[in-house]
């Protein structure tokens, strides 16, 4: 059967935090601390909590982003406490995978690198230069911005 859709990196970023990896980690991974920093998203709706603290593997929730109509769903596939966070968000036909490592730096600071993923129908592949070339400088200024926020 021939594949339908094509998986294809659109954003490799790094943003060094002045904050431990731990409180890093626990500020980014929380979905209901996002729309401090992500500049894209209104709020986050129909959370579901999964295990002890916010982020873990199987936690899921809507994203209500500032374009009309476009609401993943979002749910976090994999949680490596204080050193990897991966989520998919899932909106008709297209899908996100956003993955976030973090990196001990000196001085209890933290680089976090985050890799950004589509996967869309293949009539929708001419898109991905666009995307490409704007989705680094958004992922990036939004990490900046939780970076600014935890270095308060």
């Amino acid at each position: 059967m021939p594949r339908l859709s094509r998986r294809m990196l659109i954003a490799d970023v790094s943003v060094t935090f002045d904050a431990a990896p731990a409180t890093t980690f626990e500020y980014l991974v929380d979905p209901e601390k996002r729309s401090e920093w992500q500049s894209s998203l209104r709020r986050v709706e129909g959370l579901a909590r999964v295990g002890e603290r916010p982020g873990a593997t199987g936690t899921a929730w809507t994203d209500v982003t500032l374009v009309p109509g476009v609401s993943p769903r979002m749910e976090v596939v994999a949680d490596d406490p204080y050193t990897r966070w991966e989520e998919i968000g899932s909106w008709h036909f297209v899908d996100a995978h956003l993955t976030l490592r973090f990196d001990p730096q000196p001085a209890d600071r933290t680089e976090v690198r985050a890799k950004a993923f589509l996967t869309l129908p293949l009539v929708l592949v001419p898109t991905v230069a666009v995307l490409r070339a704007l989705a680094p400088r958004g992922l990036r200024a939004d990490l900046r911005s939780a970076a600014d926020r935890l270095a308060r």
